[in-house]
């Protein structure tokens, strides 16, 4: 039976507008998709980047039970805490973010660690969200060590406590109190029995703060408890809690240390300029790399160090003519003792073994000290 010609017009409108109505959902739906995942962690020493130049740990390291961390753009807040230990004992975890090197885990372009001769100023801000309901201190982390260790517990920890909310008190004994970065402290001192603790606590709570990092240190220095010739290896910001936790957030973090002959407005450690070349040789499942760093600037860098990350599925196996910290995500190349200075217009090599899983992928930048370098 043939249609008539009013049928087939009628027929085409409703399919137009059907079109029409599709397409306008589509539209709605392209306009209020959610904006990128933050990252989940949930693995006990569980760890992510943000930034491209911080950390973020879960450092579950007190308790069995379930904890998890949600890393967000500008720094990350606790999603899952449960359970509680006895407030007279250790706390049940540290989530945290930080800057320089944690249990070889380093962040990345990181000039930590760096000698406290020679860091001129160490500039950092921080902003906390708190919460009701749990028993926690607001815990900044500042690690000294005699080496330029990556790896291990360092001799000094200087704690800042930026909030105190329930039966819970530092380390050791108080021994008095200070002014530091214009503001008064309780200050206690004892040991864990691993390291020694100097902690610097808020008479009340203090949401957020920019002030020098060094400022401490210097006090730390003056009170027996580290020397100028040590080493500053990392600076971290976050909570430890003895119950619950959920919901605690460091809202924001910034970490900066300026060595001698640094810009003070860069990015931290030594300018460089620079150029990398990285070659693979990839086969089924696995890969190596060799790696050139050029400095392009006019002057040598000394204790150079290459941050770069390696695409999912990656994992490094073995390295030479340089340590890697980590295996996986953010990594930095330190040299050895025969290839650590770069001299200017010249280059340093290093290589790696890995394995990978799903298609293969370079790393997408690279930065030498802490500075941006192109890639040949």
């Amino acid at each position: 039976m043939r249609s008539s010609p009013h049928r087939l017009r009628t027929v085409r409108a409703l399919f137009g507008a059907l079109l029409t109505t599709l397409a306008t959902l589509a539209a709605l739906l392209a306009a209020t998709a959610p904006a990128r995942a933050d990252t989940v962690v949930c693995e006990q020493f569980g760890s992510t980047v943000i930034q491209g130049r911080y950390v973020v740990q879960n450092n579950r390291w007190g308790t069995s039970a379930p904890q998890c961390v949600t890393a967000t753009d500008t720094g990350f807040r606790v999603t899952q805490a449960d359970g509680s230990v006895p407030t007279n004992g250790a706390p049940k975890s540290y989530p945290s973010v930080f800057n320089g090197c944690h249990y070889t885990n380093c962040s990345p372009g990181t000039n930590l660690p760096a000698q406290l001769s020679t860091i001129s100023s160490a500039p950092s801000s921080i902003s906390y969200g708190y919460v009701s309901g749990a028993v926690y201190n607001a815990s900044y982390d500042i690690w000294l060590d005699p080496t330029p260790r990556t790896d291990g517990v360092n001799r000094t920890e200087i704690m800042i406590w930026f909030n105190r909310v329930g039966p819970i008190q530092p380390i050791g004994s108080q021994v008095g109190t200070a002014s530091v970065g214009g503001r008064s402290w309780e200050v206690w001192t004892g040991s864990n029995g691993s390291n020694d603790v100097i902690s610097f606590v808020a008479p009340s709570a203090i949401s957020s703060w920019s002030f020098d990092v060094m400022d401490f240190v210097d006090q730390t220095v003056a009170r027996g408890l580290a020397q100028s010739n040590w080493y500053l290896t990392s600076v971290q910001a976050g909570f430890e809690p003895w119950q619950n936790g959920a919901g605690l957030a460091v809202n924001s973090f910034s970490s900066t240390v300026n060595t001698g002959g640094q810009d003070p407005g860069g990015p931290g450690g030594p300018a460089a300029a620079c150029q990398v070349a990285y070659e693979a040789n990839v086969w089924q499942g696995g890969f190596t790399a060799d790696v050139t760093v050029k400095n392009t600037g006019s002057t040598a860098v000394d204790g150079w160090k290459l941050g770069f990350t390696l695409p999912s599925g990656q994992r490094v196996a073995n390295a030479w003519n340089a340590t890697l910290s980590g295996t996986s995500g953010a990594v930095t190349a330190s040299p050895a003792a025969h290839n650590a200075r770069i001299a200017a217009g010249g280059t340093q090599s290093f290589g790696f073994q890995g394995t990978y899983s799903g298609g293969f992928a370079e790393p997408g930048g690279f930065t030498l000290n802490g500075t941006p370098c192109s890639v040949a």
